[in-house]
């Protein structure tokens, strides 16, 4: 038998990746990335053809290796882009995790001036920026500057920082579109249905219209045709599946344009997550729709575009991974491009069309050995029900895979998806000896509408059950001490840890909420202005509406608050000071109540962060503690007592 891995460090999990996220220029000659500076995540700009094993952190034109064009050291920057024209790189930053985003100028040929903040307005939230490549000087932005629930859109000279207002939101648009030659707008009717609209001189035409049953929060994705006459959505009109179509903006027909007979156009919520790529592969420059991305226990892509087509096969014989980020020049010869890969964090690769040559650029923790981690398995475990519930699960490398301490992770939203990827919490727990076992219960995303809609009403009711019925199958199967359990989840996880320490406890030894809410009717009172809308058929359907007394009444049977009483296994919580998702008081009032009467409760408050921790020493701060608690509670091994 293989021998255990030794201990990695959580600094080496989840320490600033030595590189990562590159982008390619338009002119195929430069590579813009994320390293670190000062403990955080910057903008470096080198050329393609430099020698990247020479060192990053050199400031100033002339550097020989990667130059430094952002300095922030309050906190990482994780989304950044080029403009159409490679005038510029843009960046998308927050402050302290508030999530009121604003968007920044850095200017590649001026690496020693300093970012420009082009949305300079104190609690204004950037709510998109569009970058329309008929225009490359020139970004529509909507913020909500006007008022906090609503969203007008703005045209901004990037050059100049000139905001010009373009239109002025009458009270019910959701978002903003341009075309080169029209204004669209969804908005969103009583009941929850979405409208498609065009929009002249404030008077609209609509379009198409989309059943609020189909969709949670939005029509997403949408891009707009280079040509102006149409709008790719994914859209799932008459099939549990969603599938690319192209809807006609003269007509609203939608004209099917690329499908999958099993599994859904979907990438899990590159909104929420930037470590996965939008369904759609888009060319930078252009907006011409390359190919599509549909995902099961592994990532399928059609390459929609005969380069494209031609393309796809050498990038991917770079890796066994799953293709991920992808970008190119405006001639699409140059390609950068990174892979998803279960054991490996990742691989950075140029590739040359013209003459077929490829290099590999960077790995982003060149420390990590992918034989030192753990295996990630997509099972199928059938709930009571007999829903079937696609799972991973990880068992740690070079010990006998039984009666392991156990680790059920839960995913948030719940409307989001755990897959095959490269997941650091996920190998920190196998690492430290834990079997990890993940589910995608009723009501997460892409395995068709179905699966969706069999969460409306469910919340601490069959949703819970699924995530039982997946641990007695592991049980069962002899992986899973079922003494040694801790759940564990962040967002609806840290919600679901707490049903399960607060309506199970016999079933869980410890349970670890990170940002989880305690409270639906709080939850669902408390969204941001610029949300309300658009959480009718998510929060309202799904959870209840709180302005209805017998909803309102069930809302709280559900919220684990209610039942805090009944938690009697160790509990860690952890939350963000400044999350606007779920605010800081879901925790704190499980904690007042736990510790009035002496039970065992340990709490990690963090002031600089938001709903998800970005800074790398937040990251090793949080599971530091988590490796001791788990050790403490389960019995596993932590590099802090080791």
């Amino acid at each position: 038998m293989t021998a255990p891995s030794k201990l990695i460090t959580v600094e080496e999990f989840f320490g600033p990746p030595a590189r990562s996220r590159a982008l390619l220029s338009p002119d195929g000659t430069k590579v813009a990335y994320l390293a670190p500076w000062h403990g955080r995540l910057n903008v470096f700009l080198r050329d393609l053809d430099s020698d990247w094993a020479t060192p990053d952190g050199v400031h100033g034109a002339d550097a020989p290796g990667g130059r430094r064009i952002t300095s922030d050291t309050r906190r990482s920057i994780d989304t950044f882009f080029w403009t159409a024209d490679g005038r510029y790189l843009l960046f998308q930053q927050d402050t302290d995790g508030d999530e009121n985003w604003h968007l920044y100028r850095a200017d590649p040929a001026r690496p020693d001036e300093s970012a420009v903040d082009l949305t300079p307005f104190k609690g204004v939230r950037l709510l998109g920026a569009q970058l329309p490549p008929d225009r490359p000087g020139t970004a529509f932005v909507q913020l909500n500057m006007r008022r906090p629930d609503l969203i007008d859109l703005f045209e901004l000279d990037l050059a100049t920082g000139r905001l010009t207002l373009v239109a002025e939101n009458p009270g019910d648009v959701q978002s903003w579109t341009r075309t080169p030659d029209r204004l669209l707008v969804f908005t969103m009717e009583e009941g929850g249905d979405h409208v498609l609209s065009e929009w002249a001189a404030g008077e609209r035409r609509p379009i198409a219209r989309f059943p609020g049953t189909d969709i949670l929060l939005a029509v997403l994705p949408a891009a707009p045709t280079p040509d102006g006459g149409g709008l790719w959505i994914g859209s799932s009109r008459g099939s549990d599946r969603t599938r690319l179509v192209r809807v006609d903006l003269a007509t609203g027909e939608q004209i099917g344009v690329d499908s999958h007979p099993v599994f859904d156009l979907d990438t899990p919520r590159p909104e929420a997550d930037p470590r996965f790529p939008s369904s759609l592969i888009l060319h930078p420059s252009t907006g011409e729709l390359l190919g599509a991305r549909y995902l099961g226990a592994r990532q399928e892509i059609h390459a929609l575009d005969p380069h494209f087509a031609t393309v796809l096969p050498r990038l991917a014989e770079l890796s066994d991974g799953d293709l991920a980020h992808v970008s190119c020049d405006a001639t699409a010869q140059r390609w950068v491009v990174d892979f998803t890969h279960d054991r490996d964090p990742g691989v950075t690769w140029f590739y040359d069309h013209a003459t077929g040559r490829a290099r590999r650029l960077f790995r982003p923790f060149p420390h990590l050995d992918p034989a030192q981690l753990a295996p990630v398995a997509p099972i199928t475990v059938t709930a009571r029900d007999g829903l079937a519930l696609p799972c991973h699960l990880t068992l740690p490398v070079g010990v006998e895979p039984r009666d392991l301490p156990t680790v059920l992770l839960v995913h948030g939203g719940p409307w989001y998806r755990d897959s095959w990827c490269y997941d650091p919490e996920v190998q920190l727990l196998a690492n430290r000896g834990y079997a990890v076992l993940q589910v995608n219960f009723r009501g997460s995303t892409g395995y068709g509408k179905a699966h969706t809609r069999a969460a409306i009403g469910q919340f601490a009711g069959r949703m819970h059950d699924d995530l039982i019925d997946a641990l007695d199958w592991a049980v069962e199967q002899g992986f899973t001490d079922p003494d040694r359990v801790a759940v564990y989840g962040c967002s609806y996880g840290g919600y679901a840890a707490l049903v399960g320490a607060a309506f199970t406890p016999d079933r869980f030894a410890a349970a670890v909420s990170y940002t989880g809410m305690s409270d639906l009717v709080d939850l669902v009172r408390s969204v941001v202005p610029a949300a309300r809308r658009l959480v009718e058929n998510s929060y309202l359907r799904y959870i209840g509406d709180p302005d209805d007394p017998r909803q309102e009444a069930d809302m709280l049977a559900r919220s684990p608050i209610s039942r805090v009483d009944d938690i009697t296994a160790p509990l860690l919580l952890i939350h963000g000071a400044n999350d606007v998702r779920v605010a800081r008081r879901h925790s704190d009032r499980i904690v007042e109540a736990l510790r009035s009467r002496g039970a065992e409760v340990e709490y990690l408050m963090n002031e600089s962060e938001g709903h998800w921790f970005t800074n790398a020493d937040s990251n090793i701060e949080l599971y530091r503690t988590l490796e001791r608690f788990l050790a403490r509670h389960l019995g596993g091994h932590s590099s802090a007592t080791s």
